[in-house]
């Protein structure tokens, strides 16, 4: 009886099989019959895709093929080192297949049933110009089984040679370029007839992702891509193994040179960066962006982008060339990015994208994770210097505000607080890499073997919490925003949502909950400790709009100089991250030969920002912090002990302290720029005597640095050019103010700056 069963249901299985296979069948006979293959003229070639801010009408890029940038060429043309790269990379079986692979067919049904990213793959040379020519990108199955037809009925009208001559004239390269004639002007400046084994082994492996794989967007992955398709062409028998020892990695023609919009050539061709690398990620493949008419919502607020870029622009007005900085804007309820500054040439180095040290900014990680452990911002620790393994740890000028509260320390920038603070930490420096990985900083950065906050040996330095380690100033304005959401963590990204010219959504990114990483009390008590910083530098918001902030810089080496400055910090609704370097890592200064900290330049690029992107709206208030370990967040005062000596109290910033910390690892975060070992001090203050005051930045009115307290001490000279000028201060107790006028240049400031 059972046996007759089994025997009824592989019946009624293999008639059901039949039935499918012939109805198949059926239908592939009418669509081969109505269907009309296409000739190589009727590719489309010049469709945009539009790139707009998240107000879906403020264009950021418009990419469209320039005409006449495809030129068709006969295939004798082609050197058959390109053709065969292409073969071997693309489709291995070209002269034996039918057009179509079976396997690849059947693999891109199953992926697209299961809703698979890779749902669409395993076409051949054929399929791939049926799909560019007709049949669109939509990834579904009858767009799939629409390809196989035409490319069935293709294979037996074209002859392979017609097929791959027209394959190459019109497969997109990135750069614009449509085919290999126009591709080998645009990354090697020659005639395709002059294209090379190694040129022609790069131009094949572009063919999977253009843009990504554009050695001077990603030169590593490029090259890797360059060695797989040499790999495929030595397995083909196209190339010996001894030949392909020989072969070197070509150059390309500056990429500046392409034709593309005027918007891609500024500060928004970074974004555009981003954004193609978010979408490729997401699945969404170069030829739906380059054939779909694509329009693709990103994040990006056009007031905030305006006020980043104008806050830049009017700051480093006047100030030496080779400054640069990098400023992002994080909305931490969502992660949506809604600024991005990574530098003026939208083609260039993306210094928003570069890991650099954070000096004194990391000292937030580690508050957090003492919070953590239950201890709240009452707990005190001392501030005076110290000796840890013969390493001597100090505070600028001898600062010192005895036996002070943790939060008050934070404000002050207090380095031996915090170094004292972070050996009391459970797991000591290791806790606060853990916390920083929490609030969002990621583990390891592209291109490094190792995470991003230990060293070689997995080891987390002591120097983690006084910013010994580099890290990315999108990261920081994405970490930071953690906190501005009492402990939630939104990954940042820069696109909403990709539609083809046809309504159909390619991506469409939701709201999301985010992540709880830390208790809401931990978070909220960082924000209370951060929230005075920022006034007390001279660098509140307008109004008196709530803002939480922190400086930090770090010096160059033991060379005395600065090299990266720091302002970041957050209202409840705007995450904001500035950084400052120069272009060649040298020396950090401004127009008047004085040095760069993060409450000055960096401070002044931050609040603007802020206040230009948030003008008009309501001010909002952050959430009272919870208690921790039964005590509530300590009030954090606004005077501060006088120094015990007033060396180097000429810095207005908290820097690394000036120790020797352990090697970092050779990471480059700048070309041919190793980060050097990390030095540093602290918070400035008044000191004993009174010394002359920096001079200020330029500014419309330039304010007077003051002098420096004490005794019959000689008052600062006063502030840097500006439409009204300053004075020096007259001796007295205490120090005189240079006279000027208002909105100078905080670097020159020196009592309370930082």
């Amino acid at each position: 009886m059972a046996l007759r069963w089994i025997l009824r249901g592989v019946g009624v299985i293999a008639l059901v099989m039949v039935l499918a296979v012939a109805g198949f069948a059926t239908w592939f006979g009418i669509e081969y019959a109505r269907v009309d293959v296409p000739q190589p003229n009727e590719m489309v070639t010049n469709q945009k895709f539009t790139m707009v801010a998240s107000d879906d009408e403020t264009v950021i890029a418009e990419i469209r093929p320039p005409e006449g940038n495809r030129t068709d060429i006969a295939l004798s043309e082609v050197p058959e080192e390109l053709r065969n790269a292409v073969i071997d990379a693309e489709d291995k079986d070209f002269y034996s297949n039918p057009g179509f692979s079976i396997s690849g067919f059947t693999r891109a049904v199953r992926d697209n049933v299961l809703g698979r990213d890779s749902a669409g793959g395993g076409s051949t040379i054929t399929q791939q110009y049926v799909k560019n020519a007709m049949v669109g990108s939509e990834r579904s199955i009858s767009r799939k089984m629409r390809e196989l037809v035409v490319a069935t009925k293709m294979a037996r009208q074209w002859s392979k040679n017609e097929i791959l001559e027209a394959y190459l004239n019109t497969i997109y390269f990135g750069r614009g370029a449509y085919g290999v004639a126009a591709a080998s002007q645009a990354y090697f400046g020659i005639p395709v007839t002059e294209v090379d084994q190694a040129q022609a082994a790069l131009l094949a492996g572009l063919i999977q992702s253009p843009s990504r794989l554009d050695p001077a967007v990603n030169p590593e992955l490029s090259e890797q891509r360059w060695n797989y398709v040499l790999g495929r062409m030595v397995q083909a028998g196209d190339l010996t193994e001894a030949e392909r020892a020989d072969l070197h990695f070509p150059e390309t023609v500056d990429e500046t040179a392409v034709q593309v919009d005027d918007l891609s050539l500024g500060p928004n061709g970074l974004i555009q960066r981003q954004v193609l690398a978010e979408i490729s990620d997401a699945g969404i493949t170069e030829e739906q962006l380059n054939t779909g008419g694509v329009r693709i919502i990103t994040t990006i607020d056009p007031d905030t982008q305006q006020s980043a870029v104008d806050a830049v622009h009017g700051v480093l007005e006047g100030q030496p060339e080779e400054l640069r900085t990098a400023v992002v804007a994080v909305d931490p309820r969502s992660g949506a990015v809604r600024g991005y500054y990574g530098g003026e040439d939208g083609v260039g180095l993306d210094y928003a994208q570069a890991a650099m040290q954070t000096g004194s900014t990391f000292k937030i990680f580690g508050l957090a994770a003492m919070l953590a452990e239950g201890r709240s911002l009452a707990t005190t620790f001392d501030s005076s210097p110290l000796t840890v393994n013969d390493i001597p740890i100090s505070n600028v000028g001898g600062q010192s505000c005895g036996e002070c509260n943790i939060a008050e320390a934070l404000k002050l920038s207090l380095n031996t607080s915090f170094y004292r603070m972070m050996l009391s930490l459970r797991n000591g420096p290791r806790s606060v890499a853990d916390m920083a990985y929490k609030a969002g900083i990621p583990e390891t950065l592209p291109g490094a073997d190792r995470k991003s906050l230990e060293g070689e040996d997995g080891t987390v330095s002591n120097g983690i919490v006084l910013g010994e380690y580099e890290v990315r100033t999108l990261d920081m304005a994405s970490a930071l925003g953690t906190f501005a959401t009492s402990g939630v963590y939104h990954e940042p990204y820069f696109v909403e949502r990709v539609v083809t010219a046809d309504g159909d959504v390619l991506l469409d990114r939701g709201p999301s909950e985010g992540q709880r990483v830390m208790d809401e009390e931990v978070a909220d008590n960082v924000t209370a400790a951060m929230v005075p910083i920022a006034p007390f530098d001279g660098n509140g918001l307008a109004g008196g709009r709530p803002a939480a902030a922190k400086t930090g810089t770090a010096q160059l080496g033991d060379t005395g100089q600065n090299k990266d400055a720091w302002m970041v910090g957050y209202t409840p609704s705007l995450s904001v991250a500035v950084w400052m370097g120069n272009e060649d890592g040298g020396p950090l200064v401004n127009q008047w030969g004085g040095k760069i900290y993060g409450a000055g330049l960096p401070a002044s690029i931050w609040k603007r920002t802020l206040d230009s992107a948030l003008q008009g709206t309501s001010f909002e208030s952050f959430p009272k912090p919870g208690s921790i370990g039964g005590q509530a967040g300590v009030p954090v005062q606004t005077t501060t002990q006088a120094p015990t000596s007033s060396a180097e109290a000429d810095a207005d910033d908290d820097l690394l302290p000036d120790v020797t910390l352990p090697e970092l690892s050779d990471v480059e975060v700048l070309p041919g720029i190793s980060i050097p070992v990390p030095v540093q001090p602290s918070a400035n203050t008044p000191g004993d005597s009174g010394n002359s005051g920096n001079s200020g930045n330029s500014g419309n009115s330039g304010t007077g640095g003051g002098g420096n307290s004490g005794d019959g001490g000689t008052g600062g000279t006063g502030g840097g050019t500006g439409d009204s000028g300053g004075g020096a201060g007259a001796p007295s107790t205490g120090g005189g103010a240079g006279g000027g006028g208002t909105d100078g240049g905080t670097d020159g400031f020196l009592v309370g700056a930082r």
